[in-house]
């Protein structure tokens, strides 16, 4: 089911999306979708039900980049992809992807996380 346009008076939230890999990152590319592991799906869906809007920011693994950022654009449900194959992921839910290009985590030292000891984004 899909959000409604962003809902008034509402937190937007924000989530780094760590991938082992960059072909999960290309796969979500192409298809508008991401998965994630079922510890993950209670946060993703209270965020996408109670905020405005949740932007993803993603980036593999040890790659030392964003490889772009997208927005949520449904709630996770139970139909798993076999685009992942079986490496524990859970449901699967719509992403609209703004930006995939390379961004050096550089870029963004100034940014810091307050909910994580102010410790840099990346």
């Amino acid at each position: 089911c899909k959000s409604p346009s962003p809902r008034q008076n509402r937190l937007v939230r924000y989530f780094i999306m760590k991938s082992s890999n960059l072909q999960n990152i290309e796969i979500s590319q192409e298809k508008g979708i991401w998965s994630t592991t079922p510890s993950n799906e209670r946060k993703l869906n209270a965020a996408f039900w109670e905020s405005s809007m949740v932007y993803l920011i993603f980036s593999v693994q040890g790659s030392g980049h964003f490889q772009g950022f997208g927005r949520m654009d449904s709630s996770i449900g139970s139909e798993k992809s076999q685009d992942w194959g079986s490496a524990g992921f859970g449901g699967v839910f719509k992403v609209e992807w703004i930006q995939k290009e390379s961004i050096p985590f550089q870029f963004a030292r100034h940014l810091l996380n307050p909910w994580n000891d102010n410790k840099k984004v990346q």
